[in-house]
């Protein structure tokens, strides 16, 4: 339960660590959901992230643009839930083997990427058409909500599979890691 706080507080803080780049905000928050999967497990990473959103929907400040049940209306909200199920399926990749190498990390990080990104753009165009009534473009949907982020988050990705390989072995000796 203490490590699930810890990391839900980790997403907390990376929510509010901006690196100021054009059109789209980087923040760190992928960089400690995928940490949430990769050293607690698929179950208690996805709690975390659980916990995290669970914490922005009661109405406290910890999603980029604030908090409340309302922010399920705003098109960013498809990548929050992204979050929960990539911690969990990077977390069960990399659960797979006791120790697992770099490459395993990499690919459950790939995985999850996929995952964040996938159910943001289907959320961010489903909402934009439906309740925004601003259908966005196939191409502009790509680019805002894809090409202009992916590469900070890919570098996140190898970031996460250096902190995971490093720190995980230390989590296993004390009975830490799901």
């Amino acid at each position: 339960m203490t490590m699930c706080t810890l990391f839900a507080a980790l997403i907390v803080v990376g929510t509010f660590i901006r690196i100021p780049i054009p059109v789209v905000p980087f923040t760190l928050q992928f960089l400690f959901t995928m940490l949430a999967g990769l050293l607690l497990g698929g179950r208690l990473g996805a709690a975390s992230v659980g916990l995290y959103i669970a914490m922005g929907l009661i109405g406290l400040p910890v999603f980029a643009q604030g908090g409340g049940i309302g922010y399920v209306l705003k098109p960013s909200f498809g990548y929050i839930v992204g979050f929960a199920i990539a911690a969990y399926a990077t977390g069960r990749l990399a659960g797979r083997e006791g120790s697992p190498g770099y490459g395993r990390l990499l690919f459950a990080n790939f995985v999850g990427l996929a995952i964040v990104y996938s159910c943001g753009m289907i959320y961010y165009a489903l909402i934009s058409a439906f309740y925004l009534g601003a259908p966005i473009g196939l191409w502009p949907l790509f680019l805002y909500c894809f090409l202009l982020a992916v590469p900070g988050d890919i570098a996140l990705c190898l970031l996460a599979a250096v902190v995971a390989k490093r720190v995980r072995p230390t989590m296993q000796r004390e009975g830490s890691v799901g």
